[in-house]
């Protein structure tokens, strides 16, 4: 018999949470074979099968378990053969030919956390097109589905009204009780409650301000109009705007290297290179990557960088190693149409960046009211550590080298 362990998923995690399990007790399964599926709070992965057997599972779907835990075993025996029972004649099958739910999902590719999210939608696991390798569906896919006509379930029959006993009753019981009122309860996972911990620690340990600005994009929207088709030809990439910020921040981080410390204890940090930290939403939750001496980086290299990491984010394969370390971090709500707001510290960091839409607005210009492109920048920060003067002079370095691209190649 053979022990079905916990791995060590990553350098400083001690628990996972088991998502789902891809067989259930008492199956047979081959060795090597995808029998469970583990989540921590920042990854997940799949537990292959040690050796072929029959399945005992020990710990349930949702249990947070420590790295080293036994969560089952597979017992030595042969795969039962079919039973002539077993075999359904034509006879048995559907007159219309439909399949049934389990033969769909048997001839599907998807991940048991995707498929488990199909079920409770009550969606055909055959109707969904999978944008994971070789067309497997992943959670994501499974969270963005809709049920199509023939795959949801039919709309409740509306009850009848209630008969009005007089008319001094109130219109609330006379109403027809049609209306469907649920909710639902699921465990946090993994990440989220990470995420919960630490921004709660954050309030509570750090003296966090904010100060604003704004920036006239003009400039940079022309230069990208501009280049962005000769950029993309020569680089194999677009010329967005985190390049230009990342960029910028790192320039002003070296003029004002306490926003680019933190504190150790007793003692301040301050680091010669910018490790920039870039927040990426991905299903699960937020994570931050970190882009590596960005301060040397070309413009498309940073563009690269940030694209390769934000896609392994959103596939759940980043390593621990990628998101640690980090002296800066930029944050981007404009993407989802944030006008304002006040970004929270990336502990230990001593600061962070918030990004917002770009707005066109009436600004005064040489005396003249003109539309421009503008953005309110946020720069959250500890004011154990940064200075009011030291915060308001950066974000306005950084307000100076974005209105004026020119200075961002020239170190001006």
């Amino acid at each position: 018999m053979s022990q079905i362990v916990v791995p060590s998923v990553g350098e400083s995690i001690t628990e996972v949470t088991i998502s789902a399990w891809m067989k259930k007790n008492g199956d047979f399964v081959n060795i090597d074979e995808p029998i469970c599926e583990i989540e921590s709070d920042k990854a997940s992965m799949e537990l292959p099968a040690p050796q072929a057997g029959i399945l005992d599972i020990s710990a349930s779907e949702g249990d947070t378990v420590d790295i080293g835990s036994v969560i089952g075993s597979i017992k030595p025996g042969d795969k039962p053969a079919a039973s002539s029972s077993d075999k359904k004649s034509p006879t048995t099958q559907p007159s219309n030919g439909a399949a049934s739910n389990n033969d769909s999902q048997s001839s599907v590719m998807a991940s048991p956390a995707a498929m488990k999210i199909l079920n409770e939608k009550n969606i055909d696991p055959s109707s969904v097109k999978g944008s994971g390798k070789g067309g497997r569906i992943t959670k994501e896919d499974a969270l963005n589905a809709r049920a199509s006509g023939n795959g949801a379930s039919a709309a409740p029959v509306s009850q009848p009204a209630q008969q009005v006993k007089s008319s001094s009753e109130t219109s609330v019981e006379s109403r027809p009780l049609n209306i469907e009122r649920s909710s639902t309860k699921k465990k946090m996972s993994s990440l989220r409650k990470t995420i919960a911990k630490r921004l709660v620690a954050v309030k509570q340990t750090t003296a966090m301000l904010t100060t604003f600005n704004e920036v006239d994009m003009t400039g940079i929207k022309e230069l990208r109009a501009k280049y962005k088709e000769s950029f993309k030809e020569k680089h194999q990439i677009g010329l967005g705007f985190m390049s230009f910020f990342t960029k910028a921040c790192c320039i002003a981080l070296e003029e004002f290297p306490s926003v680019n410390g933190q504190i150790d204890g007793t003692d301040i940090v301050h680091f010669n290179y910018c490790d920039i930290g870039i927040a990426v939403s991905t299903p699960k939750g937020l994570v931050v990557p970190v882009v590596r001496d960005a301060q040397v980086l070309s413009l498309a290299s940073i563009e690269k960088s940030i694209r390769e990491l934000a896609t392994r984010a959103r596939d759940g394969k980043l390593k621990l190693s990628e998101m640690q370390g980090g002296t800066f971090t930029i944050t981007n709500g404009g993407v989802f149409g944030s006008m304002l707001s006040t970004p929270i510290i990336n502990q230990p960091q001593s600061a962070i960046l918030g990004m917002h839409n770009i707005v066109d607005r009436p600004m005064a210009v040489d005396g003249e009211v003109k539309i421009r492109p503008i953005m309110y920048l946020a720069l959250s920060y500890d004011h154990r550590i940064v200075d009011g003067k030291q915060s308001v002079s950066f974000l306005k370095r950084v307000k100076e080298l974005l209105e004026d691209p020119a200075r961002l190649l020239l170190d001006v």
